[in-house]
């Protein structure tokens, strides 16, 4: 008797095709996590800790006993296979490891543990971290100030930032093989240190978190903690990187500005601009929109600019930075310097729309004293009783030219002329008002030539009838004194880089106060980045101060539910300047919410400063 055969796949079969999908996916996540750290396969690990990274890039985290296994004292190397085999071999970690290890430490099994038990353990055992890490971890998860960990919360947090790293990794090695595609094996003559380096910046910026909460949530917390029972149950350790919400992804003050080595190869596009002093709306600047088609990886530096020959030339450069802005919410900004001033940031951004907004603090860029300046002829009289500009009023109009022309091609465009009518009167150029340029002066390919800008401003002294009020509100406005030198005003340059993105777009979009656009953002990137302290007189208030290379910022916070007046002492700080001209400033506060005290910045750059305030 006959038997039908079954089309199903018999249960060894189907077993094998499960194993086989599960071999595929683990080495897909093999590779992923490797070439976070390598630019081929063929490379191999060289060192117990590059062993320690790849692992920790898949969510694993063996504990140092299981390491001995992988890495003895006679392995000098291990390749990609190797690697594999060690992953399938060690288990990744999950939420019931963490919770066993934490309900040792929980006596009382509520669900909390003491932050100051969690301190004692992190500081003594396993794997120690220092003081100061340990502390930047409670202050990260004691939002409430209770001094209790509910270490399920903590748990599920970390468990989940191991399935970001995982999707991190894949992003990466994506990115690198279309990379490959595009440019051969360009790249290969790299060393394997500089790769690394440039690699492990590359991931650490994508994922937008602050060094030091990055650092407050490596290995070493884990360790101590998992370290508890050093018994038959060796629990990995989770994830390296701790989940955090998105923070300014800023490098360690101690970092130099280095930009990246095949910077050649990249699509650069670029744009001038201005920081402007207003008495009244204080430091004001243009502002940019970048588009970016695919993600790419990005160089971006604002650096001030000499263009004008009657611009002083400061002592220590005017300070300069960028906020880069998404969605209305803050992703990075600078933070590095070199010596000449120029400050920048590189990281991953994805496709879509971005604001970039200068920023300045204002302790070098100040209003002067105009007192003793003697004020500058700009019209006068022919021998027809025509009123025509005087010689240093033309050439300063060449320098507002200068100013104007924000992509540098000798020309200005409807939109700089745009851009210069909102500084000069605060109304943008109507349609018919572009016409009556188009028809009385000079154009090339539609742009305002030199010729063309000087008559305009000969044709308003004309309809002014030779009163110059007008023309001195334009000059002032753009940064000249009453002697045609401009000395409040700080023009920049802004240099965009993309890798892998050719179709980028940047431009102006505005002129607009800094205190409009940033307040809230630096005080973001503050509390972010600085360090928190109780003001000595207001119990419900916080200060936030943030110390850089070459700047500092001190923030209030007001957690009450009133405005409140707060006095912040920084008198005790050594080669300090501010922005407000004294170190001992009052700032009242909304409810709920917080202000700039002041920005702080070394009068000499050449000697230590010290920032202390209270």
């Amino acid at each position: 008797m006959s038997r039908r055969q079954s089309s199903r796949p018999s249960s060894a079969a189907s077993y094998s095709s499960r194993s086989s999908t599960l071999d595929g996916e683990l080495r897909l996540e093999c590779k992923a996590a490797f070439l976070c750290l390598f630019d081929d396969l063929s490379e191999e690990i060289t060192s117990k800790e590059d062993l320690i990274s790849a692992l920790q890039q898949t969510g694993r985290n063996p504990t140092n006993r299981s390491l001995t296994k992988y890495w003895t004292r006679d392995t000098r190397s291990l390749t990609f296979d190797d690697f594999v085999h060690i992953c399938k071999k060690e288990p990744v970690t999950t939420a019931d490891d963490l919770m066993k290890a934490f309900r040792k430490v929980d006596l009382n099994g509520d669900g909390y543990i003491s932050l100051d038990e969690l301190y004692k353990l992190m500081t003594t055992r396993g794997e120690r971290m220092s003081k100061s890490d340990v502390q930047d971890i409670i202050e990260e998860v004691d939002e409430n100030r209770d001094g209790r960990l509910d270490y399920r919360e903590f748990c599920n947090m970390m468990i989940s930032t191991a399935e970001d790293c995982k999707k991190l990794s894949l992003k990466v090695m994506e990115k690198k093989e279309r990379r490959k595609q595009r440019r051969g094996n360009a790249d290969d003559n790299r060393s394997v240190t500089s790769r690394r380096e440039s690699q492990l910046k590359s991931v650490s910026q994508v994922s937008l978190r602050s060094n030091k909460s990055d650092k407050a949530s490596l290995s070493g917390s884990r360790q101590s903690l998992l370290s508890i029972d050093q018994g038959p149950h060796d629990y990995p350790k989770p994830s390296p990187r701790g989940k955090r919400d998105l923070k300014p992804a800023v490098s360690s003050r101690s970092s130099k500005l280095s930009e990246p080595r095949n910077l050649r190869e990249w699509t650069h596009i670029r744009s001038n601009g201005c920081f402007f002093l207003d008495q009244e709306e204080g430091i004001v600047s243009h502002k940019y929109q970048l588009y970016l088609p695919t993600a790419s990886n990005v160089w971006i530096t604002i650096h001030p600019i000499k263009i004008i020959e009657s611009a002083p030339v400061p002592e220590f450069p005017i300070d300069t930075a960028l906020f880069i802005l998404k969605n209305k919410k803050l992703v990075t900004f600078t933070e590095q310097r070199d010596s000449k001033g120029k400050y920048g940031v590189r990281g991953d951004l994805e496709a879509g729309k971005y604001t970039i907004i200068p920023f300045s603090t204002g302790c070098r860029l100040k209003v002067s004293n105009h007192r003793n300046k003697q004020e500058a002829k700009l019209v006068k009289t022919d021998r027809d009783d025509k009123v025509v500009i005087t010689k240093v009023f033309r050439k300063a109009i060449e320098e507002l030219f200068q100013l104007s022309d924000l992509d540098g091609n000798g020309l200005l465009s409807r939109q700089e002329f745009n851009m210069f009518n909102l500084r000069s009167s605060g109304e943008e150029v109507a349609d018919d008002e572009w016409n009556v340029v188009e028809e009385n002066v000079e154009l090339e390919d539609g742009e305002i030539t030199k010729k063309g800008f000087i008559r305009l401003n000969e044709m308003e002294a004309e309809d002014n009838g030779g009163d110059a009020e007008d023309l001195w509100v334009t000059l002032t406005s753009h940064g000249f004194n009453k002697n045609l030198e401009l000395d409040q005003a700080c023009p920049y340059k802004i240099d965009v880089y993309t890798e892998e993105c050719d179709d980028v777009e940047f431009k102006v979009t505005g002129i607009e106060p800094l205190s409009d656009s940033l307040n809230d953002y630096v005080c973001e990137s503050v509390m972010a980045k600085g360090e928190s302290s109780n003001s000595r007189d207001k119990r419900d208030i916080l200060l936030h101060t943030y110390i850089g290379e070459t700047r500092a910022t001190v923030v209030a916070e007001n957690k009450s539910r009133s405005p409140v007046k707060v006095n912040v002492d920084c008198s005790g700080s050594r080669n300090c300047s501010s922005n407000i001209d004294t170190l001992e400033p009052t700032v009242t506060v909304p409810a709920n919410s917080t202000a700039i005290a002041l920005h702080l910045m070394p009068e000499d750059e050449r000697s230590d400063w010290c920032v202390k305030c209270e």
